[in-house]
């Protein structure tokens, strides 16, 4: 997509409210992106707390006057400042490991506003996550649940359970963030369940308190969800049944959000949807739990990075203005690179990349927007129209989620420093990486 110049000075992008062009130049919450670059050098992540806060209350909102728990899903992003934010605002946490957990207690959460899912929690983890006194488990084995009831026994602790039921409903999203097929790896297959539950019901040191679903990521449609309740509902009629009682239902989070032309539904048309589905079927009175992240942080940032070399047909002495010719193409080199964003080389996904300051008189070119790093699947973008110098900015949208928490230190290269608008003034929340830190835990050879 290319912004509209026709439009409003302050009108924002489409599916980032907080995040528009003031004249010619891009700003987060009115804070221009060239000074940000300029302040804390690029790459960069740039975070708008109240997008965070605005994407929050939609949840909130559709789920007023319910007894409910939201517990963001940190893996999204797990910088403290976002945690602090979300925390503040009301949110609990949703943590797949003892790091994450630790991260969380930071910033001063509940514990018991915590649940623990993930599916390969070792005993170590078990152990600090019963003496925190994590809220629940999402249990997502059989082998899981006699090890944790082994810990709490140990421990003298009772830990209170849910298990993650695989409903295998499609959630029409990319292979690798697809959790609910019966061929993924997650929970457990729905034919066992009823099973497990009374397995669990007899174990020492657990009890019944809840059943868990999350069929994916980046979710678009409110058809699979529905899908996902239907079946966890049958279950939960088929466990009380047996005498079990299910306090709670965890229905997970995984709803999209705008990266190209998606139109995912809000929180307020998914919630509502599955809260009269629910009422029908006459279970209106348990208390409910979803765990979004992508939605409540992916469009509150942006990646802000320097072009370094234009190289290609049209940036040749006699280049061809029109585009790449011979089957060559053009590429815009920049100084982000697939360690910082992993999420293109990983998932083939489409970011939407603009030029920091807008240059109308200027024709684009198709361009390969790519990294430093030495991999052909260094790439943050493909085919770009651009209209850009060297040593001018670009922005890639919706880099709030699963950019930096999946960063890495690939070609021995730092990881980006991190900023949050706050009330339009920005404050640096993670300083950028020195060389000398990434192997100061090393040690050469005696």
């Amino acid at each position: 997509m290319t912004p509209d110049d026709s439009a409003s000075a302050s009108a924002p992008l489409p599916g980032h409210p907080f995040i528009a062009y003031s004249g010619a130049s891009l700003t987060v919450d009115g804070v221009a992106c060239e000074a940000l670059a300029a302040d804390f050098s690029t790459p960069l992540y740039v975070y708008s707390q109240a997008s965070m806060l605005d994407a929050l209350a939609g949840w909130q909102r559709a789920l007023a006057g319910r007894d409910h728990l939201l517990c963001y899903a940190m893996k999204a992003n797990s910088n403290l400042a976002v945690l602090q934010t979300l925390r503040a605002a009301g949110c609990g946490f949703d943590i797949v490991s003892g790091g994450e957990l630790a991260r969380a207690l930071a910033v001063g959460a509940d514990p018991a506003r915590i649940v623990f899912s993930g599916v390969g929690k070792t005993r170590d983890e078990l152990g600090e996550a019963l003496r925190a006194g994590v809220g629940c488990f999402n249990v997502e084995s059989e082998s899981e649940l006699e090890q944790l009831s082994a810990v709490a026994g140990a421990l003298g602790r009772t830990a209170a359970i849910s298990v993650r039921v695989n409903p295998d409903v499609d959630a029409g999203t990319h292979p690798y963030i697809s959790t609910g097929l019966k061929g993924n790896k997650f929970g457990v297959a729905h034919g066992r369940a009823l099973d497990v539950y009374r397995r669990a019901a007899s174990l020492p040191g657990l009890r019944v308190a809840g059943i868990d679903c999350h069929i994916g990521s980046q979710i678009t449609e409110i058809a699979p969800y529905l899908d996902a309740l239907d079946r966890l509902l049958d279950l939960v009629e088929q466990i009380e049944s047996a005498g079990i009682a299910v306090p709670h239902l965890d229905l997970g989070g995984g709803l999209g959000i705008r990266y190209a032309d998606e139109s995912p539904p809000p929180a307020e048309a998914l919630v509502g949807a599955l809260l009269e589905r629910i009422d029908q079927r006459g279970h209106g009175h348990r208390r409910l739990m979803f765990e979004p992240g992508r939605s409540l942080v992916g469009n509150a940032g942006v990646l802000l990075t320097r072009v370094t070399v234009l190289k290609g047909p049209a940036h040749e002495a006699a280049g061809d203005t029109a585009g790449p010719t011979d089957g060559r193409k053009d590429f815009c080199i920049v100084d982000a690179a697939m360690n910082d964003l992993m999420r293109p080389a990983l998932y083939d996904a489409w970011m939407d990349i603009v030029p920091v300051t807008r240059q109308p008189g200027r024709k684009p070119v198709p361009h390969d927007v790519v990294g430093p790093v030495c991999e052909s699947g260094d790439w943050l973008g493909r085919d770009r129209p651009l209209a850009v110098a060297e040593g001018e900015l670009l922005a890639v949208l919706s880099a709030g989620a699963y950019g930096m928490s999946m960063a890495s230190n690939y070609n021995t290269r730092p990881r980006p420093a991190e900023v949050m608008v706050v009330q339009g003034r920005a404050q640096l929340v993670r300083e950028r990486e020195t060389v000398a830190s990434l192997f100061e835990r090393e040690r050469l050879l005696g």
